[in-house]
């Protein structure tokens, strides 16, 4: 099995899973770089975390083109052949997915689990966590707490290079030899323009505010003052 990703727009990336021939992609935003990435390949399944465009946009001309299957939440059921639910679980490619409800971001956020590898696009990034558009900052408190108590060594693979701006809040407010260490790693692989990513649950769980925030309250307090930084 290969993991890979295709960059889009400024920031998004578009996770593939490829394994004896066939692909998977994790919320293909664009279709066009999809399509450079495939070349000669075949599209065979699309997981979708939520619904906003960036994560969605690209998912129509796929699915006409390969004939890939969709898989997602209630939320974009207008792409979905297969609609999801928190618990749910299913296998492609010989693989099993667990399907984790990770709203808060979005009413029906999902995250889903593959063995060690967490596919959560806005839910959780390196550092940081998605806005709470939904204003829901509960459903988005308990989203994480599931993230959290995941096996440490699970990998994260978010949909988004934010790493670097996150870093930056983290350390406005807390400081730790592991956030320092962790931000020098960081800039590091940014100025030379590489990924961040994955990172780790052990990781996130030394670094990342909305993992050490000690209840709800204090959640609210790092995400709204996140949100004007």
């Amino acid at each position: 099995m290969f993991i890979n990703y295709i960059k889009a727009f400024n920031d998004n990336y578009i996770w593939t899973i490829e394994k004896d021939g066939k692909t998977l992609v994790v919320d293909p935003g664009d279709a066009d770089p999809v399509i450079d990435y495939l070349k000669d390949k075949n599209l065979d399944y699309i997981l979708l975390t939520h619904k906003h465009m960036d994560h969605v946009g690209g998912v129509k001309e796929l699915k006409n083109k390969y004939g890939a299957k969709v898989y997602g939440p209630l939320e974009t059921k207008e792409y979905n052949d297969f609609t999801l639910s928190d618990g749910d679980e299913f296998e492609v490619m010989g693989e099993n997915f667990i399907v984790i409800l990770t709203a808060g971001h979005t009413d029906d956020h999902i995250s889903y689990l593959m063995g060690d590898k967490l596919f959560c696009g806005d839910a959780l990034f390196l550092a940081g966590c998605g806005r709470v558009f939904t204003k829901d900052y509960n459903k988005s408190y308990e989203g994480l707490l599931k993230l959290k108590n995941l096996d440490e060594d699970t990998l994260v693979y978010p949909a988004h290079e934010y790493s670097l701006a996150n870093l930056e809040f983290a350390r406005s407010v807390i400081s730790n030899e592991d956030l320092n260490r962790e931000y020098e790693r960081v800039k590091k692989l940014r100025e030379e323009d590489k990924i961040t990513l994955p990172s780790t649950i052990e990781k996130e769980k030394k670094i990342n505010l909305f993992f050490l925030a000690r209840d709800l309250d204090e959640f609210i307090q790092f995400r709204n003052k996140k949100d004007n930084f």
